[in-house]
């Protein structure tokens, strides 16, 4: 997977590439955590993700709660699986997807 980020002012971009999954979700929360201080926006971009799987989901859940706290979180350009998967696991209803 590759992570593309983009920062300007309290806005953070993270476009995702390729596989969120058991492998690479340690890489993303590594970035999540490094990267969110200060930060009030958070976007995922996952127009490039082609699959996410239970540990991709959490570290999702992980951001949320944190930008909770902080600022809001968006989720956008999600494929048609990546939405499914959402819906079936009721991710649909705790993150804002665009």
């Amino acid at each position: 997977m590759q992570i593309n980020r983009t920062k300007k002012d309290n806005a953070l971009t993270l476009a995702l590439v390729g596989r969120l999954d058991t492998t690479t979700a340690p890489e993303l929360e590594a970035v999540v955590k490094a990267e969110l201080d200060g930060v009030q926006n958070l976007t995922f971009d996952l127009s490039d993700l082609e699959y996410i799987s239970s540990a991709g989901l959490r570290v999702l859940l992980s951001a949320q709660k944190k930008m909770n706290q902080q600022g809001q979180m968006t989720v956008t350009n999600c494929s048609e699986e990546i939405l499914e998967i959402f819906e079936i696991t009721g991710f649909s209803d705790i993150l804002n997807i665009q």
